[in-house]
């Protein structure tokens, strides 16, 4: 038949194995989140910071812009720099009296035609 006796010392014992572990302390309950804490630096090093490196330059590239600039749009639509308008607007020429108003913040690249620059994609094009 049922020992009901049996039941109840099974239990006590289960309770008093947990109770002899030992307690945590304050260090280990820190060391749990230490992969988490290195997660979020990485995360942050090979993510984050590029990221904001590379929009600074964009804004300060966008700033600089001057009248003659040759730009490339995020639209793909290659042109010259005729005229600011403002602080939002550029007026561009992509043909001979084609002109075309867009918005500053469009502007993807900087065309660089210094004769230094174009030395310099010779030499890499025949490297390749």
């Amino acid at each position: 038949m049922l020992d009901l006796s049996s039941l109840l010392v099974g239990s006590a014992w289960a309770q008093t194995a947990a109770d002899t572990a030992p307690p945590a302390t304050a260090g280990s309950e820190l060391m749990k989140f230490v992969p988490y804490f290195l997660i979020l630096f990485v995360l942050y090093i090979f993510l984050i910071r590029p990221q904001q490196k590379k929009m600074d330059s964009q804004i300060a590239m966008v700033k600089a812009l001057k009248k003659g600039d040759r730009i490339v749009t995020s639209g793909g639509i290659v042109g010259t720099i005729t005229k600011l308008e403002g602080e939002d607007y550029l007026m561009i020429e992509v043909a001979r009296d084609i002109h075309l108003k867009i918005l500053r913040n469009t502007v993807s690249n900087l065309i660089d035609d210094s004769p230094a620059a174009k030395a310099t994609a010779n030499t890499e094009d025949k490297k390749n």
